[in-house]
């Protein structure tokens, strides 16, 4: 089947998955890194289902626990938190993100928009309800680091709902002041050996690939003294 073909097919697929049971908040919060002490620094990621690992066997194989076995590998005091919920989309985040962030964040990672590009809701929508979540992190934790998962929508959305669609991450990206991951699913989406049966969700060897190119930015965040 033709690449393209089959990425409209995969996101068409995707929009049944939205429409799944979401996990409350409370018990989408993992952290992958029993230790907590002090000097124990919080990365929390916030996202849908791509954060929550959904369809794997456990949290510990989703991309976020990739991350942070890297984190490990580098001697790094970092924990990972995954806030990750199913199903979410940028208005459910923004009615969410007050209860997650009564946990301490020390870097911020925001992993949201997808499934409004797929429902086709309007990019406006969507950009205002992601500054609301930056701004509720930039108020409650000014000195958090801030990076952003970018994402796209498939052709068949439409070319101009697709080219603003992708344009929203890197324009509130560079307007926050935020690291970017330019596309989140670089060398995963439209290969169906990296995705599960549903042609939608990373499989554990996918997730790795996207732990990898969240690594190759995330990395640097860490390192940084700013």
């Amino acid at each position: 089947m033709h690449k393209l073909s089959l990425i409209c097919i995969t996101f068409t697929l995707l929009l049944a998955a939205c429409g799944e049971k979401k996990s409350s908040p409370a018990a989408a919060v993992v952290t992958t890194d029993k230790s907590d002490t002090t000097s124990t620094k919080t990365v929390l990621f916030f996202g849908d289902s791509l954060t929550a690992g959904y369809g794997l066997d456990d949290q510990s194989q989703a991309f976020p626990a990739v991350v942070q076995n890297k984190i490990d590998a580098a001697n790094l005091h970092y924990k990972v938190m995954n806030a990750g919920v199913s199903g979410e989309t940028s208005a459910g985040g923004k009615a969410h993100i007050g209860w997650i962030l009564k946990r301490k964040v020390d870097v911020f990672v925001l992993e949201l928009g997808a499934n409004d590009g797929l429902r086709g809701i309007p990019v406006t929508e969507t950009i205002n309800n992601l500054q609301a979540i930056i701004d509720s992190v930039k108020a409650k934790y000014p000195k958090a680091k801030l990076v952003m998962l970018g994402m796209q929508v498939p052709p068949n959305m439409g070319s101009v709902y697709a080219y603003s669609f992708k344009a929203v991450f890197p324009e509130l990206a560079a307007k926050n002041k935020m690291a970017l991951v330019p596309f989140l699913l670089k060398g995963v989406g439209g290969v169906p050996s990296l995705n599960q049966k549903d042609g939608i969700h990373p499989t554990t060897e996918g997730a790795k690939i996207v732990g990898d190119n969240v690594w190759q930015v995330l990395q640097d965040v860490l390192l940084s003294k700013n």
